[in-house]
């Protein structure tokens, strides 16, 4: 059996983080067997549906790299199928038209709930053979009287439900567009789907699924339902916690491997392992390692493995993502020294991309002000001295390294006859404005030469002027 999985949003919204989970889920099966993965785009909420959602979801899809080979396919291009369905229901005794007005229907409710049973729809027009005027009808499948669905859930394990428990749903509204259950099984059977992925708030559709399936005379999927991501105070994950849309931590400066690596150990483990390349987490990943109980999302244990990859990754794989944050503030990165440099230089003291991008927009333009705490103390009528023996000295140098600027600036140190933190500070807020940078000698490479001594020269003039204005 070749394997086909699928990813099927609803485009009211972004794409989330539940389901970047189990789009990831659905990639790495197919994947790891050699199967098809298709992206399939649930449209049929034509009030809630819009354009911006589906290019929200498209744009996450492919900043995390979750390639699909089939799609994107889109439920509202597909309506003359669904008909095509629901006729074939219709006409083989598995659906029928009820004209059930809503006022009666709410009589029922009302009624079934004052009597402690369980509301639902009690099939009053399954044996009707003629229509009520004035009334468009909606179409109900004819679920089965007696017996009972088994699912045979690769999470779950082994979930049964008596047809008692269900009722005739909708599939098909009073103007004659499908509804979701409908839909899905058409295209889940049209797309030779052989496992459904997704939460576990659908499992109480798959009973239903399955009957229309049967119906058809189709072969079921095999069903694993995933359990939901909560927040860190045990409520369902939603927007009150932070972020939970995938671009907002593209946003935040995280790389997508981190992401991808953070999302599949919620709920998913091989052993006590933490760190997985993309292609680890295609050779391990099972299905049935899913764990059955809900995971908790952490933000501090993301940030930590979005540090690990800032470290660990290709510079020039990291820059890629970098040069994007750095056009967020405007900096044009050929306008200064190569990011992948600047990723070498600035990983270690950084946690995200954006605060990498922030700590290195000096590189790149000037910076109206010097911190003002880091001026008081570093930019002294003493340090006038020291930064103008520096400047002589760097503008000399015949090569313009870190080898070379590291011994210029040792060797002022030991004239002057004080440590190199006393040269280096002043140093690094003149052409920083604050106290926190690279290496002294890697952040005056990177800078160039020519700014750092124009900076320097900044420096020197702002100390002179201080004097004069507290003189």
């Amino acid at each position: 059996m070749s394997i086909r999985t699928r990813f099927a949003p609803s485009p009211t919204g972004y794409l989330h983080i539940g389901g970047a989970r189990t789009a990831l889920f659905s990639w790495l099966y197919a994947r790891k067997h050699g199967g098809t993965f298709i992206l399939r785009i649930e449209d049929t909420d034509l009030e809630r549906s819009t354009v911006e959602s589906v290019n929200a979801i498209l744009e996450g899809m492919t900043w995390l790299g979750l390639e699909y080979e089939e799609g994107p396919f889109y439920q509202t291009e597909r309506f003359g199928r669904y008909k095509e369905v629901i006729k074939q229901l219709l006409e083989t005794g598995h659906a029928y038209h009820c004209y059930c007005s809503k006022e009666e229907l709410d009589e029922l409710r009302t009624r079934q709930m004052e009597n402690k049973e369980k509301p639902r729809y009690d099939g009053r027009c399954r044996q009707r053979t003629e229509p009520r005027q004035g009334v468009s009808p909606v179409v109900r499948f004819r679920n089965p009287d007696d017996g009972a669905v088994v699912i045979d859930d690769k999470v779950k394990g082994r979930v049964v439900v008596s047809n008692a428990e269900l009722d005739d749903l909708i599939i098909a509204r009073s103007d004659g567009s499908p509804t979701y259950n409908l839909s899905v099984v058409v295209d889940d059977l049209d797309m030779r789907v052989t496992h459904v992925i997704r939460g576990d708030d659908h499992l109480n559709n798959t009973p239903r699924q399955m009957n229309i399936l049967n119906a058809l005379g189709a072969a079921v999927p095999i069903y694993a339902h995933v359990p939901m991501i909560l927040g860190a105070d045990g409520a369902r994950l939603s927007k009150r916690h932070g972020a939970v849309s995938v671009m907002q931590y593209r946003d935040e400066g995280y790389l997508p491997e981190a992401l991808l690596n953070y999302l599949v150990r919620l709920s998913w483990s091989h052993g006590d392992q933490e760190i997985f390349s993309v292609d680890e987490m295609i050779g391990l990943f099972e299905i049935e390692d899913i764990n059955v109980s809900a995971s908790s999302f952490n933000p501090d244990k993301l940030l930590w493995l979005n540090h690990h990859y800032l470290m660990h990754s290709d510079p020039l794989h990291v820059a890629h993502h970098l040069r994007w944050h750095l056009g967020q503030l405007g900096i044009d990165p050929s306008d200064g020294p190569d990011p992948v440099d600047i990723v070498v230089a600035q990983r270690e003291r950084n946690k995200t991309l954006v605060d990498m991008a922030k700590s290195s927009v000096f590189f790149y333009r000037d910076f109206e002000d010097y911190d003002e705490k880091a001026a008081q103390k570093n930019l002294t009528a003493n340090s006038a001295l020291l930064l103008q023996d520096l400047r002589d000295s760097l503008d000399a140098l015949p090569a313009w390294n870190k080898e070379a600027i590291h011994l210029c600036v040792d060797s002022v140190a030991r004239e002057a006859e004080v440590k190199m933190g006393v040269v280096a500070q002043p140093l690094r807020v003149a052409v920083s404005g604050t106290t926190v940078s690279p290496p002294i000698d890697i952040t005056l490479s990177l800078l160039g030469k020519d700014k750092t001594i124009s900076r320097i020269n900044r420096a020197v003039s702002f100390i002179k002027q201080k004097s004069v204005t507290t003189g």
